[in-house]
């Protein structure tokens, strides 16, 4: 696992009726300090020395003089402690205790602050609520560097108040800020975009400040971590007021932000623009250092190791030299664990370096008493033995780092390093205790379930390199040689769930929750499991009131990913249809034959696939026996598991629908001259509104939407599905509106089960091209749109073949007793018969997805 954890620190000044604010930030939560102006003080004439003192710390402190500020600030403290001005001695020991901060001085920052609140709340019982708050505000950025988040936020908290009695309105903001970025820190990132949300706006009534960037950059940021497109605009926005009021300190730390996000929109060009920007820009070596690092993660992930090697040696250097810290420790975790992933990071930098460095890493955390780091911090220390073959060393690491994380209940330490323990029992051949420790793993990644789809990926969990691997792992170990009851269940129910956690990963937030099983639904179904394993392709068939049955065939991955995608090249018209039927009877034989010789789909009408990996881009309604295809002898539906809404069947209702689609070219796609003769063919079919062309805006879609009772929504129009949430996207008359916009449009009825789409029909949309994961968009969209069922395409069909085969669905689903499945496969059938359209190529691409009754 990455850990690509965002330390930024800068200063903004902000000029308000009652207090000179001063704020220290810090990413993922960043602390403000809100320093009182002498004036508001009352201090007496007779101390004019020492309020010379703290004007000149001040003046030390923001030009970085941090050294010079705390002999300044020390002096002072001294004078007004032998004066026995208990007030200013209070202050001086807050700006003490931040510059301490500043210079990664923890204990001393700690012994100057907590001196600073007790006399507060002993000498001064009517200490200037001001002066409260600026010192609240110093010890929440030293509990927040130390790994105290949730600590730091009740202490933000207290600070609000005392703005509040005070009057400081800016203040009050700054402080709320810092509250959103503690809830980051702890994971709320939802919770911290609705928080920042509100003071945005605020703040947008307001003249441009410091304090107005601080803001925009944390909303930005918390809109980056859960995946809003709307971050990289909002994070230019809070640049551009930046360069504005020359905030310097700032445009570092917005900068390597704006990186982050065009690494995210897989832009390594731009992303290393801004990098090297934050570099040349940073006011402090930490800023500078966090740049670096940034750019020497991107030439890794790119493939580039001769831009990454002679920075590495350079990098190494500064670490070792950083003193410990919440920010230092990170800088390293990250530096080691970004080589960890590499397949020779020796070459890069020698591992006893490496190991050096984390090692002292581990020492430090524990010297400032950084647990979670600490934790982190061995889990990369084992990695790094378990490279040399030194697995007892490594085991015994992991399992410290797994301890540590289960006494502070961090599921996500706890995921990784539990599966860190379960390869290494697995490779020394304890397979019990490896299926124990992957247990471990993938239930912490359950528990996770709501905060991981929140965290954008470069931050802590990377889905493909630390989610999925954990599931498959163990679905491995539990298929091995002949599997229980048991541990097939317990397999299925894995492959469920790792279908779940994929949508929730593509939409970055949990989407499925209100299920059933599916196994009950339908007692004349039998659902299909194909896993693709890496040595073998293993298949559990699951069937009401049945035990299990599994079977094995032992190719490898790439033999079997190979076949696939051989497939769907033969699937293209031209292609030979000898050298297609011959493929497609290859994977016939895998998936199917094995089971109805073993006569397992007796009293089966429809067959439910809850598809792995590459097999969810083929069209099983194409497989081939030598005489028929699959369709012809069964229904077939498409599931993301035994979890599916409650349904009803569409016969308990009057079927009528919403139709809408463009048949003219638009925004640059062609036009689909068949899709108004489909649109009307439909409408004599059930009852229909018809939206076509100039009609069929993303507005009139969702006013047609909420106000009609319609069970049946059916699009004709342009689609792409990806792997990608951006790149999923439906073609209305205005424009594209992608899946996450769509599917909101068509839950717009409230949460009145009766009112939901029970029918969702998309006739003109493609998977993107070379996009292995690309129909996660269209399962995606099947599930997070609350319809019932989808019906959607995996590649562009001919439009006229298109508008015969849904012309028929529908007159098949006006019968008495018919599924949707069923009605499906009439209608595809019935073009198999046609000479023109008997390719699969114009029927197979069709899918249902969800419930088939």
């Amino acid at each position: 696992m990455l850990f690509q954890i965002k330390q930024r620190r800068w200063l903004y000044i902000s000029l308000s009726i009652l207090s000179l604010c001063l704020a220290v930030t810090i990413t993922p939560a960043r602390a403000s300090l809100q320093v009182p102006t002498t004036s508001t003080l009352n201090v007496s004439a007779s101390t004019s020395q020492p309020t010379n003192w703290l004007e000149q710390g001040r003046n030390l402190y923001h030009s970085g003089r941090f050294a010079e500020a705390v002999t300044i600030w020390q002096t002072a403290a001294q004078h007004y402690h032998t004066q026995g001005d208990h007030l200013n001695e209070a202050l001086s020991l807050s700006y003490l205790s931040l510059t301490q901060q500043e210079l990664n001085q923890w204990e001393v920052a700690q012994q100057s602050i907590e001196q600073s609140l007790k006399l507060l709340q002993t000498s001064i019982p009517s200490a200037d609520a001001i002066l409260w708050a600026q010192a609240l505000n110093t010890q929440a950025n030293l509990q927040l560097h130390t790994g105290k988040a949730e600590t730091a936020l009740e202490s933000w908290q207290q600070a609000q108040k005392f703005y509040e009695q005070a009057g400081d309105k800016m203040g009050s903001l700054g402080s709320q800020i810092n509250q959103a970025q503690a809830l980051q820190s702890l994971g709320f990132y939802r919770r911290s975009k609705q928080q920042l949300e509100v003071l945005t706006q605020k703040l947008g009534a307001m003249p441009d400040s410091e304090i107005k960037v601080s803001g925009l950059r944390s909303l930005g940021l918390a809109l980056e971590m859960i995946g809003d497109g709307n971050s990289q605009q909002v994070l230019e926005q809070s640049l551009a007021i930046a360069n504005k009021i020359a905030a310097k300190p700032q445009l570092s730390s917005i900068l390597i932000s704006l990186g982050k996000t065009a690494v995210d929109l897989q832009d390594p060009n731009a992303a290393f623009d801004y990098f090297e920007q934050a570099q040349l820009l940073a006011t402090n070596p930490s800023d500078q250092l966090q740049a670096r690092l940034a750019q020497f993660k991107l030439f890794l992930d790119y493939d580039k190791p001769e831009l990454a090697t002679p920075l590495a040696p350079q990098l190494l250097q500064q670490l070792r030299e950083l003193p410990p810290s919440h920010t230092s420790l990170y800088a390293a975790i990250n530096f080691v664990a970004t080589l960890n992933r590499q397949s020779n990071p020796d070459q890069i930098l020698p591992m006893k370096d490496l190991a050096q460095l984390i090692a002292v890493t581990v020492k430090s955390a524990q010297q400032i008493q950084d647990a979670q780091a600490e934790a982190y911090a061995l889990h990369q220390w084992g990695q790094l033995y378990r490279r040399t073959q030194q697995l007892s060393q490594a085991k015994e690491l992991a399992q410290k780092s797994l301890d540590i994380a289960r006494q502070l209940q961090a599921n996500d330490i706890i995921a990784q390093s539990a599966w860190q323990v379960g390869q290494l029992y697995k490779q020394q051949g304890d397979r019990s205790k490896a299926i124990t420790a992957y247990t471990e793993a993938v239930n912490a990644l359950k528990a996770l379930r709501g905060d991981l789809v929140a965290i954008n990926p470069d931050v802590q969990f990377s889905f493909r390199t630390s989610v999925q691997p954990v599931y498959r792992e163990l679905v491995d170990l539990l298929l091995e040689n002949q599997p229980s009851q048991a541990e097939l269940i317990q397999a299925r129910e894995l492959i469920e769930a790792l279908q779940i956690a994929e949508l929730d990963n593509f939409f970055r937030e949990a989407c499925l929750d209100k299920t059933q099983q599916i196994d009950r639904v339908d007692p004349t179904a039998t659902i299909v499991y194909p896993i693709i394993l890496p040595d073998r392709l293993t298949v559990i068939l699951s069937k009401a009131g049945q035990p299990l049955r599994s079977y094995v065939t032992h190719k490898s991955q790439a033999e079997i990913e190979q076949t696939l995608d051989n497939f769907l090249v033969a699937l293209n018209p031209v292609s030979d249809s000898k050298d297609r039927d011959r493929v497609s009877q290859q994977i016939y034989d895998w998936l199917i034959r094995p089971a109805e010789a073993e006569q397992a789909f007796i009293d089966t009408k429809t067959l439910v696939f809850v598809l792995d990996g590459r097999l969810r881009n083929i069209p099983i309604a194409a497989l081939y026996d030598g005489k028929q295809y699959l369709i012809e002898k069964y229904a077939v539906a498409l599931s993301p598991g035994l979890q599916l809404m409650a349904t009803r069947s569409l016969h308990q209702n009057h079927i009528s629908a919403i139709v809408g689609g463009i048949s003219q070219s638009r925004a640059g796609f062609s036009a689909l001259p068949a899709v108004e003769s489909e649109m009307k063919q439909i409408s004599k079919a059930v009852s229909s509104s018809m939206l076509l062309n100039q009609e069929f805006t993303s507005q009139a879609l969702a006013e047609r939407v909420k106000s009609s009772s319609a069970s049946i929504v059916h699009l004709a129009t342009h689609g792409q599905f990806s792997s990608r949430l951006e790149d999923t996207f439906l073609l209305t008359w205005d424009g594209q509106i992608n899946v996450k916009e769509l599917s909101e449009l068509l839950k717009n009825r409230g949460n009145d089960p009766s009112k939901a789409i029970e029918l969702l029909v998309l006739s003109a949309c493609d998977t993107a091209a070379g996009d292995d994961r690309a129909v996660l968009g269209l399962a995606g969209l099947a599930v997070k749109s609350g319809a019932r069922s989808t019906i959607a395409t995996l590649w562009p069909v001919k439009d006229q073949a298109a508008a015969i085969l849904m012309t028929r669905f529908y007159d098949q689903l006006r019968q008495p007793k018919i599924t949707k499945a069923e009605a499906l496969r009439q209608a595809q059938i019935s073009l198999i018969r046609q000479n023109d359209f008997h390719d699969p190529f114009f029927w197979s691409g069709f899918v249902l997805i969800g419930n088939w009754i």
